[in-house]
């Protein structure tokens, strides 16, 4: 059986302003209909004698993680949530020890959510070939065939002179300059890292025994002491802290004399900036990929993404154009890296825009702020049917809430009424509340908070089914 795990923990900066800390670029539909993580589970339908899904992600992306697996209509074992991000190797060894208590010689296949591939039956043919090998205790690691000196990958080497399917591993180098990539190229021996690896998860669990003790010692402790939280299994945090941070490749495969490689030539990108959007789409005759309400005159070889307004560009070629209700980013293709260098500054500065869009979502609908100001907000409020949001209240504002779109049914101190389209009413500071659906069709309002402080952690939870502090 080949168990797979799904690492969903990362944040995308390069794809900032779509892709933010708490709406990270594999909850987001970039390439197609599906997002990204939905795309890695579809990408598994064709492997035979699979078994169900385990995802490990961040814990304040939990329930976007959960309704996106659910949508997928696949069997899920586990959402495992890391209380902070600690890279890929001890999230691994995690889903190896739940993996081998229930499936005990069972292999695991562990798979980035964020990355694109294109040819599905040619990486459901490279799975198949390292099956083999991993049921011989080897660890394998799926090396894409490079066509071009890629700067922004690592690297590995393999024995190609081996006459199987599967090559031993040399080393794994890190990101080259672009003359030693041109090198790597010609020689025929490397190829890019995917960060895609199978193996038996007893055999991960032994090497990490030998070469990472200390990590294996901390997940098991974090494990030990994870108690069940709704659909999730929340690993303890003090003792997942504990454990060093490092990645399957640094903790194990560069140490380990059982890895092995699989050739992997099937359209892999990890989408690591916004140049690679472009790499990976159809583009039209101009060679511009346009998303979204956006009008153009003489542009070439363009990106351009627009969300919420229309965007224009003239005279342009070779750019990126992404555009939110909140940020717009216009870079060269060649210096789409960079973004990361935004990013940060945003972070220095404490800029909102850095960790959240205007819509933000919640485990019972989302709200998206339309107009603020030092004593106001005003926001636009949808709850999905069946939904309701916690029990609460607030010590610095006041809210006054219309509906315009369904039924809410509204609790306010001790008094509980029914609200339909075109009524309202006010909720004083200090005042417990709650806000229901219990209709088919989700919920609208316009909600306006007055007061002298309107931040998202004036808020007191005294009951909240989505266990929500």
């Amino acid at each position: 059986m080949i168990v797979p795990v799904i690492l969903s923990g990362g944040s995308g900066t390069r794809l900032w302003p779509l892709s933010r800390a708490l709406y990270p670029k594999q909850l987001l539909s970039l390439t197609g209909a599906n997002t990204m993580l939905q795309d890695t589970v579809f990408r598994l339908a064709s492997i035979s004698e699979r078994g169900p899904i385990y995802c490990i992600c961040n814990e304040s992306h939990r329930f976007l993680v959960a309704e996106q697996l659910h949508e997928t209509g696949a069997e899920l074992g586990e959402i495992i949530l890391e209380p902070s991000g600690r890279n890929t190797a001890p999230a691994a060894a995690i889903a190896a020890m739940l993996i081998t208590k229930k499936y005990p010689g069972a292999l695991m296949l562990v798979l980035p959510a964020d990355h694109v591939i294109l040819d599905q039956k040619a990486f459901t043919a490279a799975v198949a070939v390292g099956k083999s090998a991993a049921e011989r205790g080897e660890l394998v690691t799926f090396g894409v065939t490079p066509n071009a000196p890629e700067t922004g990958y690592g690297y590995i080497r393999a024995s190609v002179k081996s006459e199987m399917a599967v090559y031993p591993v040399v080393e794994f180098v890190e990101k080259p300059d672009r003359e030693t990539a041109e090198r790597y190229i010609s020689s025929g021996d490397y190829f890019w890292n995917s960060g895609i690896f199978l193996f038996k998860a007893a055999s991960y669990l032994l090497e990490l025994e030998t070469y990472a003790p200390a990590m294996l010692a901390a997940c098991r402790n974090a494990l030990d002491k994870a108690v069940e939280d709704l659909d999730f299994l929340r690993l303890d945090a003090e003792a997942f802290c504990a454990s060093p941070s490092d990645s399957i490749d640094y903790a194990v495969m560069e140490k380990t004399s059982k890895a092995a490689l699989v050739p992997l030539n099937a359209g892999w990108n990890d989408v690591g900036a916004w140049s690679a959007l472009w790499d990976v789409q159809e583009c039209d005759v101009a060679g511009n990929i346009k998303k979204g309400d956006v009008l153009v005159h003489d542009v070439k070889n363009c990106y351009i993404h627009a969300t919420s307004r229309l965007v224009t560009a003239v005279g342009l070629e070779g750019h990126i154009i992404v555009e939110t209700s909140d940020a717009v980013l216009v870079a060269s293709r060649e210096c789409v890296q960079d973004v990361k260098v935004l990013v940060e500054e945003l972070k220095k500065n404490e800029r909102s825009e850095v960790s959240t869009h205007r819509r933000v979502c919640r485990p019972w609908g989302n709200y998206e702020i339309v107009d603020a100001s030092e004593r106001f907000k005003v926001k636009r409020i949808t709850v999905n049917s069946g939904a309701a949001l916690s029990m609460q209240k607030h010590h610095h504002r006041a809210e006054h809430w219309i509906v315009v779109k369904g039924k809410a049914l509204v609790t306010v101190g001790e008094q509980i009424i029914t609200l339909c389209e075109d009524q309202s009413t006010y909720i004083p500071v200090g005042a417990f509340h709650r806000l229901e659906n219990r209709e088919k069709t989700p919920l609208q309002l316009i909600e306006v908070q007055t007061g002298s402080y309107l931040g998202e952690d004036d808020i007191v939870r005294v009951d909240d089914r989505y266990g929500r502090q």
